[in-house]
Order: structure tokens, then sequence, then C-alpha cells
């Protein structure tokens, strides 16, 4: 696909602005420091800094200081790794760095605290061997970019193999102390014992890095990291090889200490091939640094860790990577934004090819980011389009090949749980269930994609009306993602058709077992347009209960909108789900440890794309108007059908979103009015 020569150019301009702001700080930052004495200090060691501070000379700086004094303190400023007693405690494994990514291009690095016994080891021994490795990891600029995750495995940990003290300090160094962005701290399979230290753990990070720290289950574990990037006692399919890793260390910090020799600079590295490289739109990673195979490591010419390619900035290349040391990592759609839009953004943003994953966002990024319009612009844009233009828009959009792949809806033991055999659900977002059969892997399908909402990463969960044989399976789902609202924008039965099974009991009172769970119905709502019930959902194995507020909208037929093309009565109900989402998530207090907004919320239809898609649109879209005051309704289907397929299904529900968006306007007082007189005067009747 040609690229636009005017988008082109704006975005190799982009591209230089941002490489000489790069260069910039980079000096700014090695002039600070020889001003207060530290003169051997690398280019490398710059970037490293400001990349874990966006930038900011000034916090950059303040972090290099904070981190030195760390070292000093805590003796992790000289390192005998082939000596005892560190030998010992690297080959415990107790701390590793997988040889794989998140969705967003993170480092992932897991601490397994049954293997960790206080009594037998010092805190500068331990603390010796996170930083070793963690060096090693940060010689990626890669991950110097997508930064780090931090899993906590406490699966059949004992308090003994707890130590408070060690917890608190590797928290400090690695939330101010270390030139690492950390993504995320994941507490998995945490005991009931750790509730209370938890709770002051979190209470020495500040707000925002406390929002993410979660404690999560094994299942839950994948809604954060993709399971093809786990290892198997995590419930992922990766082999991993701690040795393997730790040899590859060696080399790492045996060529490091020649290049001190040959360059008198003690903090020079060179980059990691772990994990592996990624050609970044524009940036490249050196490959085959550590094994200094490069002309620039034969010539010991000091490192300037990136350089600009002879592509343009705006591709990205989809070949298979190189891997190294055994390892086989997945890279693919990495998405390297450093931060806000005033930050260095050497990713200089671009397209993305079809048949490749939507690219990991940021909570942050999610839902907006992508130009937006003011209510007044998207009246003007309405009118001047009318509908056969918004038809046209939209039949630009269906045209589009699909953004992915579906594999594992198309395997054989996989295809009898498809409602639809078109409608399949794509590989990179789809939700994982845990595996209930050790011998067959498609026990953890189900036709679902994770959705993002605005400024929610992983917000909704996208799926088919359930069938009566996956009514375990989807009541699975809603326990092991910690959801608990269900929006249902479908009736059971319409036309004489069977268009979802009826997966809850429809009594008061009355229980229904569905695989391992058991859903009870408390209580029913009925309003004009939709009726509510509240549910008690319990895993029989351990009798735990959760309640579910289940929400269905009854007159939205299917292919098409609500009666009339008004949209009041959707947006009211849209505004039910979002207090119920809301009171839930502070029910259910410390014991969600996720996203402020709560755990995804579950929303279907029939085939999970038309009126779960639209739903899914207004949503996002009268979220970010609340927030910012614009809004953009094609990128925000765009961004849905990049993780559903063939959402939004039908032209006429494309035109009900933005006119939905219009009315939900006015009555919130964005707009006096929005006439839209003569808006079907061209209408040949089109739609579906």
């Amino acid at each position: 696909m040609e690229m636009d020569p005017e988008l082109l150019l704006k975005m190799e301009i982009a591209f230089f602005r941002n490489l000489l702001k790069l260069l910039r700080a980079t000096k700014a930052f090695l002039d600070a420091l020889s001003e207060a004495g530290a003169t051997c200090v690398s280019r490398a060691t710059a970037i490293k800094f400001l990349l874990a501070r966006k930038f900011d000379v000034a916090r950059a700086h303040a972090l290099w200081r904070q981190h030195e004094a760390t070292r000093r303190r805590e003796g992790l400023n000289k390192f005998e790794p082939f000596e005892e007693p560190l030998k010992s405690e690297l080959e415990t494994g107790k701390f590793t760095i997988l040889p794989s990514r998140d969705a967003t291009g993170a480092a992932i690095a897991v601490f397994t605290a049954n293997k960790h016994f206080p009594s037998l080891t010092t805190h500068q021994t331990t603390l010796q061997g996170v930083v070793y490795q963690l060096d090693v990891a940060l010689q990626s600029v890669e991950t110097q970019r997508a930064g780090l995750v931090f899993i906590y495995d406490m699966t059949d940990s004992k308090y003994t193999n707890f130590d408070y003290e060690l917890s608190q300090k590797i928290l400090t160094m690695l939330k101010g102390g270390y030139p690492a962005k950390l993504k995320k701290v994941l507490i998995v399979t945490a005991p009931l014992w750790f509730k209370a230290p938890f709770r002051i753990l979190r209470l020495f990070v500040r707000e925002k890095l406390r929002e993410r720290v979660h404690t999560v289950s094994a299942p839950q574990l994948g809604v954060h990291v993709p399971r093809a990037s786990l290892p198997r006692q995590l419930g992922g399919q990766l082999d991993t090889d701690h040795a393997a890793w730790l040899e590859h260390c060696r080399t790492c910090y045996t060529n490091n200490l020649q290049n001190a020799k040959l360059e008198g600079v003690i903090d020079e590295y060179v980059i990691s091939n772990h994990i592996p490289p990624v050609k970044q739109n524009g940036i490249i990673e050196r490959e085959g640094a550590c094994d200094m195979t490069s002309d620039r490591a034969t010539r010991h010419e000091p490192s300037t860790d990136m350089h600009i390619s002879g592509d343009p900035p705006y591709t990205r290349d989809p070949s298979p990577l190189r891997h190294t040391h055994g390892y086989n990592g997945d890279m693919k759609g990495r998405h390297i934004n450093s931060g806000d839009e005033d930050d260095l953004d050497i990713s200089t943003r671009g397209t993305w090819s079809s048949g490749e994953a939507s690219p990991g966002l940021s909570d942050e990024e999610c839902g907006g980011g992508g130009a937006g319009l003011a209510p007044a612009a998207l009246l003007a844009r309405v009118r001047q389009l009318q509908r056969r233009g918004l038809l046209l828009e939209y039949e630009e959009l269906r045209a589009r090949p699909p953004a992915g792949t579906f594999h594992h809806a198309k395997l054989p033991s996989n295809l009898a749980k498809n409602r639809y055999t078109d409608v399949l659900c794509y590989d990179h977002s789809r939700v994982l269930l845990s595996q209930t059969d050790p011998d067959d892997p498609t026990t953890d399908y189900i036709n679902a994609n994770y959705v993002d909402g605005y400024k929610q990463k992983n917000a909704f969960i996208c799926t088919q009306g359930p069938l009566p044989k996956t009514f375990g399976d989807f009541w699975r789902m809603v326990w092991e993602q910690g959801t608990v609202v269900i929006v249902m924008t479908t009736r059971a039965v319409e036309r004489g058709r069977v268009k979802c099974g009826q997966y809850w009991p429809l009594t008061v009172g009355s229980t229904a077992v569905y695989g391992g769970f058991a859903v009870t119905t408390e209580a029913v709502d009925t309003e004009d347009d939709y009726t509510i019930s509240h549910l008690v959902l319990t895993d029989v194995r351990t009798e735990q209960s959760r309640r579910i507020w289940h929400g269905q909208y009854t007159r939205w037929p299917d292919y098409g909108v609500p009666g009339g093309g008004r949209a009041t009565p959707v947006l009211r109900f849209r505004q039910r789900v979002r207090r119920a989402q809301h009171d839930a998530r502070q029910q259910l207090g410390d014991s969600w440890a996720g996203h402020s907004m709560g755990p995804p919320i579950v929303v279907h239809c029939s085939a999970g794309i038309g009126r779960t898609g639209t739903f899914l649109t207004l949503d996002t879209c009268a979220a970010r108007l609340a927030a910012e005051g614009v809004v953009d309704v094609r990128g925000t289907v765009e961004r849905i059908r990049a993780q559903r397929a063939h959402s939004i299904q039908m032209p006429d529900q494309y035109v009900f979103c933005h006119l939905a968006i219009l009315e939900y306007a006015v009555m919130n007082g964005y707009l006096d009015s929005a006439d839209l007189t003569g808006f079907d005067a061209d209408n040949d009747d089109e739609s579906e």
C-alpha cells in the first residue's frame, strides 16, 4: 500500500526532529554529569537513563544519582558472578529473565518465591543476582524503550519463603533507583497470609505505580502477558532454559569487562541478543554485539547503540527474527512509543500491514491519541458526507483484509465451539482459558477477544452468544477474568431463530450448573428496553462466589440498529452498565488490584461483532468525548476491528454510531442541537 507523499514527508520530518531531540537531551545529560564530577559515563548509559525518564534531563539526572547511591548502599557496584556465593545464587533460578516479551514489547522478569530461603542467603547476594541479570536484560534498546514486567510468582510458597525487607528493597530499587521503566508488577497466586504485607508494600509506591501492581491468579495472568510468552509453570507455552540464559549473561559480562579495559569507560555496554531485537520504524537494534562479530565490536569503537536505517521510518520488518541460545521469542506488533504525545517518540507512529497483530498499547494510549473532532466538527462532517458518504466510508473499512490470523479458531477440535463458521476470533487478541485437560491444549479455546476501551487496555471481552456446549467455557472465562458485568445485546430467539443459548437461569431463586460453575439468579429488574439480572457465580470446587450484574438490551434487532434509529435508550443502557461496573469495582475493594476501572466487561450479541462492536464504539467514543471534548468514530471502529474481526457488521450500524454520538453530545450539553435535515435525502436504501 502506497503512502500519501505528504504524510510520508511529515513522518520523516517528525522522525528527524525526534532524533535531534534525542541527541540534544543526551548531550545535556552528559554535560550535567560532567559538571557534577562524573566524567566516565558513556553515551549508551545516558540514553538508558533518559529513556527511563522520557528524556526529561533533570529527572534522568536525579535517577542516575539515586541509582548510584543504591548500588553503593546495597553493595551492587562489584560482582563476582563466577564465584561463591553469587554463583550458587544465580544457579537457583529463583530470578530469571524470560526469552520473550509481553504484548507491548516489555521484557519479562520472574522471581519464583518458593525457591528463595532467607535463612540461606543475604539480601546483598540476592540483590546482586537480580541486578546482574537486569543489567544484561537492559542492554537491549527494546527493553529500554518498552520497559519491564516483573512477575512475583508465589505459587506453592510458604511464609518461610517470604522476606518482607528484601521485597521492599527490590520494589524501592525498581521504582526509583534503577534505569528501567517498570510497566507492571504481577503477584501470582498470593496466599491469604500475604494480604497484610501486600497492603503495607503498596504504601511505598506512588499512586501512578500503585495502579500497575496487580495480584492475579495463574489463569488471570494471561490478561497481562500473552500465554505464548509465559513459562509452562505459569500456565504458558514457553520452554525456558535458565542455564542458557546464565551462559549468555556470562558472555555479555565478559565482553563488557573487555570493552571497559579497552575503552576506559567502566559502564559501557553492548546490545543483548537474549531477548530478540526488533527492527523498529527506522531504528535498528544492533545484532551480534555480544558475540563481538560486528566490525564496530572488532575495532572496539565506542557504541552509539542505534543508527538510522535505510528504510523509511513508517515501515516495519515482518520477517522472522533471529534468535540465539535456543530461545524463541515472539516479537510481533510491538509499539514503542515512550510516553505522552509531547515526549520523544522514536517510533513515529505508522501503518500496520495486514496479517500483523495490532500494536500493543498502554492504557493511556487506548481509545485516544489519534486525531479527534469536536462535536461541532463531527456534526459538520456528518452533514457533509450524509448517509451515502458514511456508507461508502464503511465499505472502505469493510473491504480491508483481516488484521490477523485465525489458526486456533480453525483447529478441528475448536470448530464446533464457534457459533458461526465465518465469525472467528483473532489469534493475537483471543482470550485464553485455563487448560482443563493437560493432554488437550485446545481446552483453552473460546470464541472471544480482548478489546481496548478508553484509557484501558483489555477493557472488554467480545464474544459470541454462548452455545449449550460452551456454557461451561463461558462461565469459566467470566470467573478466570474476574468479570463482574456482562452486557447482552440480543434476545435468545429472534425472528424464530435461536441467537443465543439460555446460559443463566431465568427464574428468581433458581440455580443451574454449567461445567464446574453454579449460577443462581437472585433478582430481576425489567425495564422497557432492557432487563437486569442479578446473578451469583460459584466455583463448585472451591465454593467461592462472586456477584455478576447481567444487563440484556432487548430492543435491538439483529443486523440493524435500535428502532427508529433513536440512540437515547441505548445511551441510557450504557450509563447503567457503567454505573454497575463502578459499583461492582467499589465492592471488590482490595481483592481487585488491576486497572482502576475494574475487570474486563464481557459483551456479546449473537456473533459478537455487530451489535457488540456498536456498543463498544459508543462507550469508547462517549468516554473520550467526556474526558477530552473530542471524538473519533472512524478511528475507534478501526481499532476495534483490529482486535475483534468484522466488528460493526452492517453499514447502518456504522451510521448509527455517528448519529448516536451526536445525540450523546446534545444530551450532555456539548451541542445545542444536531439538525440533520436532508441527511437521508440521497439514500437509495443501500443498507442491508
